[in-house]
């Protein structure tokens, strides 16, 4: 700007000097020695407005927003995938093998703890049954009178011993067929639901194929697989969020159990979480996320992450403090904590009861007067 007005007070005296015809050398001068003068009265005037303007402007306020600092609770979260699975969830198997002879359920449907399945095919063995019941009872005549006897002490002792014997182990041997015929009916070992059915009538059955499955899904457990640095700072019993995204809802619950073991292939120990599930909306294998809290401080100065700024020095903020009559805004150097959710907790640098600027911190610098709105 001062270049400028210079150009023109020269273009000015310029002219003036064209316009007026000086012959003599001596005025020449004279006028000369004038016009500088006056260009440097003019340079003094430039030089006084433009310190007045540079005043004005070092003075200019900048408009804020700005809010007290206070101690508050600060909590930081961390997020496991988790793993839903039935508390009951049991594959029902026969205890022998055999042919299917009959299926009594259909999926879908409910069965208590100990309700008949399926059967399987005993015709064999209650053949074996009737031909050893006849057997039996002859040998039952045969002991009746050999005890007779031997109650009269009539006969040999080797005679009683051999009809009490033969007659015991056919009642054995009927036992045991009865307790096969029993291991051929397929009965549920919990009460549930009947989720599948993987054989049919005809099939044939055997301990080592399982036959239905069965699963109650009135209780559930949540498993999650977190990182092994995290061992110190997790507990049974601490409280925890699971989120089911399907579902959009999300449920509070604690940790019921934590592993001993951490997971040599990636380093996490598992946790155990039991939820009731009285709606059975909740279903095995669902996506669930588990959101455990690592760190708590009671009475933290937190502010949002924004408001963080980092130079070559470190990281800063900027705070208000009065001057007389006037805010002015101060550069103020502070150590950053924890970071969730975008708030971050400063453990050194800002206290209590300070101002910081909260919105049009990017117009101003150390030492602008700002005025709060």
């Amino acid at each position: 700007m001062k270049n400028i007005l210079i150009i023109l007070i020269s273009a000015v005296l310029l002219s003036a000097c064209a316009s007026t015809p000086v012959n003599d050398e001596a005025a020449k001068r004279k006028q000369l020695q004038q016009y500088k003068q006056d260009l440097h009265a003019l340079e003094q005037q430039i030089s006084a407005l433009e310190n007045e303007l540079n005043s004005a402007e070092k003075e200019e306020v900048i408009k804020i927003r700005a809010k007290e600092l206070t101690q508050q609770k600060f909590e930081n979260f961390i997020e496991v995938t988790g793993k839903v699975e039935a508390e009951l969830d049991v594959n029902v198997s026969p205890e022998s093998a055999g042919v299917i002879k009959e299926i009594y359920v259909t999926e879908g449907e409910w069965v208590n703890k100990g309700d008949l399945i399926a059967r399987l095919n005993t015709e064999l063995l209650e053949s074996s049954i009737e031909e050893i019941e006849v057997q039996l009872d002859l040998a039952k005549t045969n002991f009746e009178r050999q005890k007779n006897l031997w109650d009269q002490n009539i006969g040999s002792e080797m005679q009683y011993l051999q009809a009490k014997n033969n007659k015991e182990s056919l009642e054995k041997r009927i036992n045991s067929l009865n307790a096969q015929i029993a291991m051929s009916e397929v009965r549920s070992p919990v009460s549930g639901v009947i989720d599948d059915i993987f054989q049919k009538k005809g099939h044939i059955g055997s301990p080592q194929v399982p036959l239905a499955k069965v699963i109650n899904i009135n209780k559930i457990k949540i498993y999650g697989d977190v990182s092994e640095s995290y061992i110190t700072k997790i507990h049974k019993g601490d409280k925890v969020n699971v989120r089911f995204p399907a579902l959009d809802e999300s449920v509070e619950a604690s940790i019921d159990q934590i592993a001993n073991t951490i997971d040599p292939n990636n380093r996490t120990f598992r946790i155990r979480i039991n939820l009731n599930n009285p709606d059975n909306q909740i279903k095995p294998n669902l996506v669930s996320i588990i959101s455990l809290r690592d760190y708590v401080n009671e009475n933290a100065i937190v502010v949002p992450s924004l408001y963080i700024k980092e130079d070559f020095k470190g990281h800063y903020t900027y705070i208000v403090e009065k001057e007389g009559a006037k805010n002015v805004a101060r550069k103020v150097y502070l150590t950053p904590g924890v970071t969730n959710n975008n708030i971050t907790e400063v453990v050194d640098g800002l206290t209590a009861g300070m101002t910081i600027v909260s919105q049009g911190y990017n117009q101003i610098a150390d030492g602008t007067f700002v005025q709060i709105n």
